[in-house]
């Protein structure tokens, strides 16, 4: 059990560091904390990334993910659209999942609507911490899933070891469950 569970805080690790620089259908951004429309500086530090990667011609289509919380007036998907307009990401190329209050919601949803997007392959922007698992949830979700992590997150020191940790723990977890029903436990 302890080697499985080093094993995957490795490749949780590794996973983090690693990138995808061949072209894809789409540019998956998970959502984050936003401000009253502002992204959080986790968020803002993913959706720089997006904008390095759309600056590079990865993709030709951006979608930006996430929901919004009780009394928010803007959804973290219309954050991030805002964001990466005025980067300089054409509004005609970013589409949004709105829905989602979690990863799997986010990614379900995006799975749902790959077809009528004309997506199969995407790269995942995220946390470092946090690549693994959402690229083993979409592929899950039938994606063709790979991931380029913010190399400026804000999460850093034992506030990242934490989540490496926590992470491989539900990497770990959703491998032998299946991340459908390790959301159905914790969601």
């Amino acid at each position: 059990m302890f080697l499985y569970l080093a094993v995957t805080l490795l490749q949780v690790w590794s996973t983090g560091r690693s990138d995808h620089p061949s072209p894809v259908d789409a540019i998956v951004v998970m959502g984050a904390a936003q401000y009253d429309g502002r992204p959080s500086p986790q968020l803002q530090a993913r959706l720089d990334h997006v904008v390095e990667l759309w600056n590079d011609g990865l993709a030709p289509m951006v979608i930006v993910t996430g929901g919004k919380r009780p009394g928010d007036r803007f959804t973290e998907s219309e954050s991030s659209r805002r964001y990466l307009v005025d980067a300089g990401v054409p509004d005609r190329a970013i589409v949004g999942e709105d829905e989602g209050s979690s990863s799997w919601e986010s990614l379900t949803n995006v799975a749902e609507r790959a077809d009528e997007w004309g997506v199969r392959s995407v790269v995942l922007v995220s946390d470092p911490f946090h690549s693994l698992r959402i690229r083993l949830m979409a592929e899950e979700l039938g994606l063709v899933a790979h991931t380029s992590a913010t190399d400026t997150s804000p999460v850093r020191g034992w506030a990242a070891a934490r989540e490496h940790f926590t992470e491989a723990a539900g990497v770990a977890v959703g491998r032998i469950v299946g991340f459908s029903t390790l959301e159905s436990w914790i969601g």
